[in-house]
């Protein structure tokens, strides 16, 4: 499954601030650090160059993967008409059959933050939420089977 393109305006100024520490600071950190370990001579036996080179490898694709992904991403922008009913962005509570209680956004998929509860709009619980309103039934298909939840609030600003 490939991932959805949209992501929320904070989630791509995250993305942003990301790839700019990654290229201005961290990367010509380990790089001067490379350089260092380099000049102590024996490369081959050289521990803190590799681990450096490693570094810097790593550094590197993760630029080259927020570079592109940047360029495609989409940002999703709240519109007044989407009040009411869950969407891209939204923040929702959920009552669960045995009373619990789940709060949850749907983000894009380079959002996810399962300490935030921030869900990906490509996961079953979305595709559940979308277009659902307050005390909507909404069903979700789980591997242990369908699990049912009732909407209790829905806003595009966090419950916090």
């Amino acid at each position: 499954m490939s991932r959805s393109p949209l992501i929320t305006l904070a989630g791509k100024e995250t993305l942003e601030q990301e790839l700019k520490y990654l290229w201005r600071t961290k990367r010509p950190e380990v790089t001067q650090a490379v350089s260092e370990a380099a000049a102590l001579g024996d490369r081959s036996e050289n521990a803190e160059y590799k681990e450096g080179k490693r570094l810097l490898r790593e550094i590197d694709r993760r630029i080259r993967f927020l570079t592109k992904r940047l360029e495609v991403l989409k940002v999703v922008e709240y519109s007044p008409e989407q009040e009411g009913k869950a969407f891209f962005g939204a923040w929702v509570e959920l009552e669960g059959e045995e009373g619990d209680i789940l709060q949850c956004r749907i983000v894009g998929a380079d959002e996810i933050d399962m300490k935030k509860n921030h869900i990906t709009i490509d996961s079953p619980m979305a595709r559940a939420l979308v277009g659902k309103a307050v005390d909507d039934e909404v069903a979700v298909k789980t591997p242990s089977g369908n699990r049912f939840w009732i909407v209790n609030k829905i806003q595009y600003k966090s419950f916090v």
